[in-house]
């Protein structure tokens, strides 16, 4: 019989721990890693022999059109060679019976956690959704959990217990957030840790049985809206409003003191490894002949990492940290004023990881990923749904209110339509235009329909957006640029003209 899954969302409470308490945290978290590493190096193995089976090799031959006897096909295959999570619960068990400090360390819940993290990142492989696995090194393993909130790690009188541990958390009792996860019942608790400005900090997350806290200001709507979502920003049409929102604006990137920060590292692997770096050379740089650095050599080799060294590392990742952090922020500001405006998503089917192969830096920076993710999990939890469609099939920057279609280069931002309506913002058009999507199909009388209404809407979106990029663009200019100098060469006449008044009054 299988469970019965209900909502659930996670309250993260910071907690106090002293030296002692950490250093006996450290040695139960070592005793998991070490753990964890066994329980998927056998999981691999097991893996292995499933894969190499002759059973296996019939079974991937029978069609997918008979799914019952193909799934039970495979299912006798994982029986015979004990590839499942309840046996790799058994080795766990085993496992640390005969390592005797690691039960000493870790109870028994905590243990069948271990197995089934190393199992499900094993079956991802058998299914084709990873390459390989990774195993856990010290600074990679950052978090254990229970199976329940009544034995092993657990809440107890707003205390997290882990046998005879007890961890005091920081409750700031004013916030309504942290309030309602206390409130609420607790299915079970994990303990992690993060390094912040340096230092270690340690948190308890509970998670809770029930629906998260819903400020008052984020509301969402039971409209239908439609999204276009690109590399930088996101256009969205709801029942009564559109906008063309930027995602993590305002975000500092550190782009400067993560490129002096690199130099530091590179000067430092340099004078270190020299052995691992091909001798420098000269080279012609226009007129001038300058010395160029060695590339690194082909090959494993082993690094030397001096103290500096490390230092410089976890300032650079304390910033990138703080980046991702702000980022996260002002995109889920972005979230909320879509859900505000219906919950009903239809967007495209779009490859961001495509994106990330062509932009890089520019998708780590703005994260449209975590967008499209998060948004589509906070409507479906709201009763709504996220609809994609193909982007072939519809080609919505292309098609006009009469169904044909012109092909635009990405340089030009403004849709033009044959029809002669006015001209409107490419991505807000588009986002019109997918509220008609109906099966991978644009129902162009649907959107004939509703354009009316919605046109004075668009507009204002489409004036929106060029306010807002005029003023950054007068934000972001320098003191003294010639456009400024222009601006204020009237006034600094003005000011000439009255102070040779003054000067023939004074002489007179």
């Amino acid at each position: 019989m299988a469970r019965s899954r209900t909502p659930s969302f996670i309250t993260e409470i910071p907690l106090i721990v002293n030296s002692k308490q950490e250093a006996e945290l450290l040695s139960r978290f070592q005793a998991g890693r070490q753990l964890y590493n066994a329980c998927l190096n056998e999981a691999m193995k097991r893996l292995e022999l499933v894969r190499n089976s002759e059973l296996h090799k019939a079974a991937r031959k029978i069609p997918r059109t008979k799914k019952k006897e193909r799934t039970e096909a495979f299912k006798k295959v994982r029986e015979q060679y004990r590839y499942s999570e309840y046996d790799l619960h058994a080795f766990a068990s085993i496992t640390s019976k005969n390592a005797k400090w690691i039960a000493e360390k870790i109870d028994s819940t905590a243990q069948q956690k271990l197995a089934t993290r190393a199992f499900k990142a094993s079956e991802r492989v058998l299914l084709g959704m990873a390459s390989d696995v990774r195993y856990k090194v010290p600074s990679r393993f950052r978090s254990m959990e229970g199976k329940s909130n009544k034995t092993g790690i657990r809440w107890k009188d707003d205390c997290l217990v882990w046998g005879k541990l007890i961890l005091k958390p920081i409750i700031d009792l004013v916030n309504p957030v942290i309030q309602h996860g206390l409130e609420s019942p607790v299915k079970y608790v994990r303990l992690l840790w993060r390094i912040l400005n340096g230092k270690r900090r340690w948190y308890a997350q509970l998670v809770n049985e029930g629906l998260p806290y819903q400020k008052p200001q984020n509301y969402v709507s039971s409209g239908v809206v439609g999204l276009d979502l690109n590399v930088s920003n996101i256009a969205f049409v709801g029942d009564n409003h559109a906008d063309l929102l930027p995602f993590a604006e305002n975000v500092p990137t550190f782009q400067k003191e993560i490129a002096a920060l690199q130099r530091k590292m590179q000067r430092s692997q340099r004078a270190n490894n020299p052995d691992n770096f091909e001798p420098n050379f000269k080279a012609r740089k226009g007129r001038k002949t300058v010395v160029k650095k060695g590339k690194v050599k082909k090959g494993k080799a082993q690094w030397k990492k001096s103290s500096n060294y490390l230092k410089v590392i976890a300032k650079k990742r304390e910033l990138e940290r703080r980046k991702t952090a702000y980022a996260k922020t002002q995109n889920r500001h972005v979230i909320n004023e879509i859900l505000r405006h219906g919950k009903h998503i239809k967007t495209e089917n779009i490859s961001v990881k495509g994106w990330q192969k062509r932009y890089g830096k520019a998708i780590s920076a703005k994260s449209p990923g975590f967008v499209q993710s998060e948004l589509k999990l906070r409507a479906e939890r709201a009763g709504g749904s996220f609809t994609k469609f193909s982007t072939s099939s519809t080609a919505l920057s292309q098609t006009h209110l009469d169904g044909s279609r012109i092909k635009k280069t990405l340089s030009q931002r403004v849709h033009r339509d044959v029809t002669g309506i006015p001209e409107h913002h490419r991505d807000l058009f588009s986002a019109f235009l997918s509220r008609s999507i109906n099966q991978d199909k644009l129902v162009l009388q649907d959107a004939q329909a509703e354009y009316l209404g919605l046109e004075p809407i668009l507009l204002e979106a489409h004036q929106r957006y060029l306010t807002r990029k005029q003023v950054g663009k007068s934000e972001n200019r320098k003191p003294g640029s010639p456009s400024e100098r222009v601006s204020n060469e009237p006034l600094i006449a003005d000011q000439i003209a009255e102070l040779g008044k003054k000067l023939v009054e004074d002489v007179a």
